[in-house]
Parts: structure tokens; sequence; C-alpha cells
């Protein structure tokens, strides 16, 4: 049987919308809150800069290792269950983090990452279920809901932590609230919803399908230039003569820009006789936002950064909407969101840590140039190749 199947109708309704929208605004607040209040942390509990770096790689790295547990899960709980007790874990962390020392607030990143990981590798294999013919139009929205999730978090926590009286523990743990009304919202979902029986390596024969590679190396890379600018683009702008505030706005505007080609991309590609182009050309506005903002005068730096949003919001989404449109059917989609993302989002942590690293190495960004250049040349060739209108080996056989 189908993992992401049940014997009630597929629900399309506006409540399964709501609630698929506000899951996954839930996806990365837990990561852009963090980084505007790092200052008051790191002061608070005495955090070295090493640790610091390690607070904000833990959980992207989560991401990618958590993601082979989503379909284990499903295999037991289902994929509405397995979402709801991920949202569950996810509001304990977000509570529990900011008050249970520096460990603790380690510990509690990583788990929200790993749960964040798991809904989701899910989502998509329900999007191509319940939406099969409008999985880019879906694909899209979700990817809106998630960049204002992640925009919002960048943008408030901070004013909020002022807002509580410099309490930056508050400032964190405000973010459970949009957790647990998401899993009261997602409820309805559970009702049907039972335990699964395939097989318990469904996803083995996607390791040996060279496209399913090519879709896994463009999630990898492209989300590996995502968490390079929600970890170090204030920072570089801050070095470049940026003051602190103009720097977390201009991340924020960035982000927040994302929606439009969000939305704009897989409406489009889904209209093309392959992706390619599309896939390309989103990638190429991303190089040249990150161009700009390294090199161009600091004054043109808000043409930069809309740039710069407008490219990363087209090629997340694109990444999402391949996951469905190389699958033939839910189960398949599932198994190649499972492997592309968790894949994607190991290497994604490597891509802030490198910066880092050459950052520390060079003392300045040319050398991060070099990398970042090399990412997304890496990202086009990946794209050429999961931009073709194919569709990887069906995981159900036959």
């Amino acid at each position: 049987m189908n993992p992401v199947s049940r014997s009630a109708l597929p629900r399309r309704g506006l409540l399964t919308l709501v609630a698929l929208l506000l899951v996954a605004l839930n996806l990365r607040p837990a990561l852009t809150s963090v980084s505007p209040v790092l200052g008051s942390i790191a002061e608070a509990l005495s955090l070295s800069p090493s640790v610091q770096g390690i607070l904000t790689t833990l959980p992207v790295l989560f991401l990618g290792l958590a993601a082979p547990l989503a379909p284990r899960l499903v295999r037991r709980l289902g994929p509405e269950r397995s979402v709801f007790l991920a949202l569950l874990v996810l509001g304990v962390a977000l509570a529990a983090r900011p008050y249970v020392g520096a460990l603790g607030l380690l510990l509690g990143s990583a788990l929200a990452g790993g749960c964040i990981g798991v809904i989701g590798v899910l989502l998509p294999g329900i999007v191509k279920r319940d939406f099969p013919e409008r999985v880019s139009i879906m694909t899209g929205l979700y990817t809106v809901a998630l960049n204002l999730g992640a925009s919002a978090a960048a943008g408030t926590t901070e004013p909020l932590r002022q807002a509580l009286g410099a309490d930056w523990q508050g400032a964190l743990a405000f973010w459970l609230l949009p957790a647990v009304l998401a899993a009261l919202l997602w409820l309805p979902q559970l009702r049907g919803s039972a335990a699964t029986r395939v097989a318990a390596r469904t996803g083995a024969r996607l390791r040996h399908d060279l496209l399913a590679w090519q879709v896994s190396l463009f999630m990898g890379l492209q989300s590996s230039l995502a968490y390079t600018v929600f970890g170090w683009l204030p920072t570089l702008l801050q070095d470049r003569g940026l003051a602190p505030v103009t720097a977390g706005l201009a991340l924020s505007v960035s982000i927040l820009l994302q929606v439009t080609t969000a939305l704009a991309a897989p409406w489009i590609g889904s209209r093309m006789k392959d992706q390619r182009a599309v896939l390309v050309a989103v990638m190429g506005l991303t190089l040249t936002g990150l161009m700009g903002c390294l090199y161009a005068p600091i004054g043109g730096v808000w043409v930069w950064v809309v740039i710069l949003g407008l490219g990363q919001g087209g090629t997340f989404s694109m990444a999402l909407t391949l996951l469905a449109l190389r699958a033939p059917d839910a189960l398949t989609a599932a198994s190649l969101s499972a492997m592309a993302q968790g894949i994607g989002y190991t290497l994604a942590a490597l891509g802030p840590l490198m910066v880092g690293l050459l950052h520390d190495w060079s003392g300045g960004w040319n050398a991060v140039g070099g990398l970042l250049v090399a990412i997304a040349l890496g990202a086009m060739v990946a794209a050429l190749g999961a931009g073709r209108d194919r569709q990887v080996a069906s995981v159900q056989g036959g």
C-alpha cells in the first residue's frame, strides 16, 4: 500500500490548504529567529565564537540527518500523524531551548531542526497525493508561507526582545505559538490516517538513479547558498560599511521578496517542456545578487538584495517542485523528497561552515566569493540534468 494514501477521499478543502500553509510557516522561524539575538544569547551564556557558529549550523545539519526518519515514521503512523507528532515535538523544543542553558540550547536547536527536516520531507508527498493537478501552484504557496515565516522571525525577534524588556528567552520561545496553532489546525487531517505497511527499503532504487542524484544535488547546492545568506549576509554587509540594523533589514527584505518568484517560477516552469531554462535563470539571479553584495559599490546594495531575493525564491520553490514533477507517484515523491532533502540539507550545513572558515583564514571575503561562484555553477550543472522532462524510477516497482 502506498504510504501516502488512505481509504478516505483526498481532502482538498480550504481547511486542508490553510493547515498545509500554516505548517509550512513553521519550517524556518526556529532557524532565522536565532541570528538577530545571537549577540544577546552569547553574552548571557558566555558562548565563544565557535559555539555560536555551531549554534547556527547545528539545526541545518539536523534538517538533513533527520530526513531519513520520515519514511520510517510514515510506515508506523501514516503521513498525517507523523506531521502532527513532529509539530508537537517542535513546539516542545522551541519552548524549552531558551531556558535550559547553553547545552540545552544546542540540543533544542538540533531537535527543532530534526522536526523541520521530517516535516519538510513529508509535505511534498502529501501535496502530490492531495493536489495532483495543482502541484506547481501548491508548491509555490507552500514556499511563500515558508519564506514569510523566515522573514517574520528574522525581522521581529529583536524588536520582540526589546519589547519584552531585553528578554531574549521570551523572544525565542514566542515562536512555539505558530507551531501550536499549526498542530491544532492539523488535527482534522488525522481522521482516517493510519499506519501503512510498505517495504522497509522502498527508496533503495533511487540511490542508483542518476536523475534522483541530480535533483538531490540541486536541492543541496541551492540550499547551501540560502543558508549562507541566512547566516552571513548581515555580517558581510556590516564589514562593507552598513550599520547593523540596516544590514539586518537587508536580509529581511531579501527573504520577503522571495515570495514573488516562489509563486512565479513553478507556475512558469510547469508550462514549459522542461524546467532547465527556469532553473538556470533563477540560479543566475542568485549568483548575480551575491556578487553584487560582495563586490559592487555598497550604495547599490538594495538593488543586489532584491535580485538575490528574486533568485533564491525561485531556486527553492523549483527545488521543491522537482520533487513532485520528477516522481511518477506519491510514494516515489515521498522517497525522492527524503533522499533529496537528506542529502541536500547535509550539504547545506557545510556552506555556512566553509564560508566561516574561509573568511577567518583569508581575513576577507574574496575567497568566499570564489566558493559561492563554485557552488552556484555546480547547481547550474545539476539543474541541466534535474530539469529534463523525465521521471525517476518508481519505488513501487512493477
